[in-house]
């Protein structure tokens, strides 16, 4: 493919994934902390703007609704992707440069560490700024009534069912992520990311960030309403009693986090890697196979260049 191509090629893209996350692993800790801050905002009002959309949404057919709360919360993790902020769901793919030598396992456990903190904190921010501002009481309650409905079902999950949630969501998030390297300008990387993330949200898969704002958003409404909401939504307080911080922590953040490594950083970052960097050394048998030769007789790379 030629040098001017306004796309990466499939190889292009895992040497810019593992690139990027060498970047991030090696950054100063005070800046991934600040970047994983505004990440965790974002993804927060990503879930603010689906929570807005299923307002009112039990009126059309169940996959309808589902959609359109999947593709506007996309609007999250397109607003990580464009401004550079760090996500500890796509941060999960620093493995590919671990796995290359390039950064130490204490590095790479350090930048998880320090972007899953500023990931809290930044969705706590806009849960403080979400309750505070009253945004929770729209449509005479039917607002809070979608977080605590979601809410409560995250917390109903076994822990099996949510590790695997989590496994499939970070599926989904990584290949988003893997997919917007291929882009040039902006359309490319929101139209990478759109439909991968609109598929996990509208199936229910389980993401640790969007689930930092979207439970603590719920116990915190539970916990702290006035009993004019309890009354103008109809709805049982005692109803959400298992909402709760440790059975957030527990039985779904634990959970979902461990199954967003996996689903992300083995079986999306470590694949690829695999397949586009150990499979591709000079001296392998797959390597040697991929190179050939162009008319004017140089090496050339012959699946890039299909």
């Amino acid at each position: 493919m030629s040098a001017d191509s306004t796309i990466l090629t499939p190889s292009q893209m895992a040497k810019a994934a593992e690139d990027a996350a060498f970047g991030k692993a090696t950054s100063h800790q005070l800046k991934s902390f600040l970047l994983a801050l505004t990440a965790g905002g974002y993804i927060a009002l990503g879930f603010v703007f689906f929570t807005t959309s299923q307002v009112g949404a039990d009126q059309l057919p169940y996959g309808m609704a589902k959609v359109v709360g999947g593709l506007v919360f996309s609007t999250g993790l397109a607003l990580v992707v464009l401004t550079g902020a760090e996500l500890f769901t796509s941060s999960t793919l620093t493995l590919t440069a671990r796995a290359s030598g390039r950064i130490t396992t204490w590095q790479l456990l350090r930048n998880w560490v320090v972007v899953f903190v500023g990931n809290f904190v930044g969705a706590l921010t806009v849960v403080a700024l979400i309750f505070y501002g009253k945004v929770w009481e729209q449509a005479s309650g039917g607002w809070a009534a979608v977080v605590l409905e979601v809410s409560l079902k995250k917390v109903h999950h076994d822990f099996l069912t949510a590790f695997v949630l989590g496994v499939l969501c970070n599926l989904m998030v990584c290949l988003a992520i893997w997919a917007a390297y291929s882009g040039r300008t902006t359309v490319d990387k929101v139209v990478a990311v759109t439909m991968p993330i609109a598929l996990f949200v509208a199936t229910g898969f389980e993401h640790s960030v969007a689930n930092m704002f979207m439970v603590p958003l719920g116990i915190l409404i539970r916990s702290s309403a006035g009993a004019d909401l309890w009354a103008t939504s109809g709805l049982d307080q005692a109803a959400y009693a298992d909402l709760t911080w440790t059975s957030f922590l527990v039985d779904n953040l634990l959970p979902v986090t461990l199954g967003n490594i996996v689903g992300g950083g083995l079986m999306i970052g470590v694949l690829y890697w695999t397949i586009f960097h150990f499979l591709d050394r000079p001296g392998t048998a797959l390597g040697q196979a991929r190179v050939g030769t162009d008319r004017g007789g140089r090496a050339r790379d012959i699946r890039d260049a299909a």
